[in-house]
Order: C-alpha cells, then sequence, then structure tokens
C-alpha cells in the first residue's frame, strides 16, 4: 500500500520540483515572492530601467567634479546677474590719486592704473563673460544642430553642400577673423561679438549633429518607425533627435568655456568687448603694461577667468563621462 502524504499546516504553501517531491514554502515567502518578481530585491521583467538621461543624472550626482564645477558656475551665474550682492561699489568710479595701489581695507585687490576697484571690476566683469558665453553657445548649438541634423537626415545634394560650406568655415582662422570683422564695428555692446562666434563656431556643432543623427537613424526603431509609415518629421522630432542630442550637449558644454576664453582675448586685441563695458580681456588688457609694478591688476582678473573657463570644461567633462556608455 502507497503511504499517505502527510497533512501540512496551513500557514505553508506546497510548491512542486522537478524531481516530483514538494517543497514546503511558508505562507510569507509565497507571498513575498508573487509581489516582487525575479527575488526578493525586485530585479525581475516587471523593474523599470532607467533612461540615459535619468542614468546620466545618477552617475552625476555622484561624480565630484560635476559637484565642484557646478558649484562654481552656479556661483559664477549669481554674482553675473546680482553683482552688488558681494560688491557694493561702482567699477566706473575710479580715483586716479590710488592708480596702481595695493589692497587697502575695502579694497581687497587694490586699484588699477586709473584708480579704480579691481575687486569690483572683477566682480562685475562676470557679466559680460557669462553673457557673451551662453548665449553663444547657445546660437550656436541651435544653428549647427539644425544644419548638421537635416544634412545627416536627408544626405545627397544638401549634405554634400553643407559639408563643402562647413569646410571652407574651419580654414578661417578664429582670431584672424574676429581681427578683420569685429575691427569695423563700433558698437560697444555685446551683440556683435555673440554674432561673431555663431558665424565661425556652428561648423563644429553641424559636423557633431551630422554624424550623430547619420548613426541613429540606422538603429532598428528609426527603420520599424519607417516601416510603420511615420513621417521624416517625427522620425527626426521623436526618434532620432532625443538619441542624437546627447554629443552635442556635451561638446557646447565644453565650448563654452571656450567661447568665453575667446571673448576675453578679442577684448584683450581690442576688437571685441569695448569700455565703458567692463569685461575680465579689458581689465587684462590694460593691465599688462603694469605687470612688473603692479602684479595685481592682471592676477585678479586672469585669475577670475582662468577658474571660469576651468569650470565650464570640468562639468563637459563630467557630462560627457555620463553620456558616454563606452565610458561605463
Amino acid at each position: 500500500m502507497p503511504e499517505m502524504p502527510e497533512h501540512h499546516d496551513e500557514g505553508s504553501a506546497i510548491a512542486s520540483t522537478g524531481a516530483g517531491g514538494a517543497t514546503d514554502l511558508a505562507m510569507s515567502e509565497a507571498e513575498t515572492l508573487e509581489k516582487v518578481p525575479g527575488g526578493p530585491e525586485g530585479t525581475g521583467p516587471d523593474k523599470k530601467a532607467r533612461s540615459l538621461w535619468s542614468d546620466a543624472w545618477h552617475d552625476l550626482r555622484r561624480n565630484p567634479i560635476f559637484i565642484i564645477s557646478g558649484l562654481i558656475i552656479l556661483f559664477l551665474v549669481v554674482i553675473a546677474i546680482w553683482p552688488q550682492l558681494i560688491a557694493s561699489g561702482n567699477p566706473l568710479d575710479c580715483d586716479l590719486s590710488k592708480a596702481q595701489e595695493g589692497s587697502q581695507p575695502g579694497h581687497p585687490f587694490g586699484f588699477n592704473g586709473q584708480g579704480c576697484d579691481v575687486y569690483t571690476r572683477t566682480v562685475y566683469g562676470a557679466r559680460a563673460s557669462i553673457q557673451v558665453g551662453v548665449l553663444a553657445t547657445l546660437g550656436v548649438t541651435l544653428l549647427g544642430s539644425v544644419l548638421g541634423g537635416l544634412a545627416g537626415f536627408y544626405g545627397g545634394a544638401w549634405d554634400g553642400f553643407l559639408s563643402r560650406i562647413t569646410d571652407i568655415f574651419f580654414a578661417i582662422p578664429v582670431v584672424l577673423g574676429g581681427l578683420v570683422l569685429l575691427s569695423v564695428v563700433s558698437n560697444n555692446s555685446v551683440w556683435p561679438v555673440i554674432g561673431f562666434m555663431v558665424l565661425l563656431g556652428w561648423p563644429q556643432i553641424s559636423r557633431i549633429a551630422r554624424g550623430s543623427v547619420i548613426t541613429a537613424k540606422q538603429n532598428d526603431y528609426v527603420q520599424a518607425a519607417r516601416a510603420l509609415g511615420a513621417s521624416n518629421s517625427r522620425m527626426l522630432l521623436r526618434h532620432i533627435t532625443p538619441n542624437a542630442v546627447a554629443p552635442v550637449i556635451v561638446v557646447a558644454t565644453i565650448a563654452l568655456g571656450t567661447y568665453i576664453s575667446l571673448e576675453a582675448t578679442l577684448s584683450f586685441l581690442g576688437v571685441g568687448l569695448k569700455p565703458p563695458t567692463v569685461s575680465w580681456g579689458i581689465d587684462i588688457s590694460s593691465a599688462s603694461q603694469y605687470i612688473r609694478n603692479a602684479p595685481h591688476m592682471l592676477l585678479w582678473p586672469a585669475g577670475a577667468l582662468a577658474v571660469t573657463v576651468l569650470a565650464f570644461i570640468m562639468l563637459g567633462d563630467a557630462v560627457r563621462d555620463a553620456l558616454d556608455p563606452k565610458l561605463r
């Protein structure tokens, strides 16, 4: 006679094994396995995967380089908008009797060759540099992304034409082009400098955007959307652009610091921003002839410029590491 199966308590569950036997599981454990697919840690198939952007933000928050550079840039943006928060003086108020004097109470950076407070001018100089850098980067990114993205998507004659135009602009030296184009401009605002940077800066972003779009449009999900009858505009805006924009963001972030240094270079050469605009490049240019007798006039605006450019380059490196899947 076969043995009768033993009776189990109501507080347990029976799970059949491949060998035909039975394994007792506590009812609480069975309920847990039903609620959390794939194990107690919730790593089963129902767990939603993070997107590229959420994954990148997850990495950026744990990157000390991103945190440090982000705090520096945030501070620079705040003082560019509200410089009076840390500088109560007027950068255009000068006293020739104090020209080239060093640090004094209330004037920690000393005075320049015209008797203006170096500290106040250094603080107010962030406004022009940040404004030029941010607006030039936005203009370059928008123009280059549109032209390069369309060339990479449609190809053909448009791609060939844009590639030849891009080669022509790449052959123009940036500083020499600035000396030629801006020397005939008498406007003292930042807009001629921004326009010049957009004019000569878009080819780099355009080439990056073109290559990124060409790579993205060859993916299976784009081919599937095309087979389902999706229009060109829908494929470009919904499927290609979100997956091709990461390299553009990385290059634009690094280029922002480059445009700030370019503005300072052009102002130093006398063709960029012009007085009475307060700029680090203008102050560095006026202080260069006093570097032996009053080095403080040069060190403070040059140091502020170096820290700003370094912060944006560090931010670009951190964003690149977070968005590039090859570096994971």
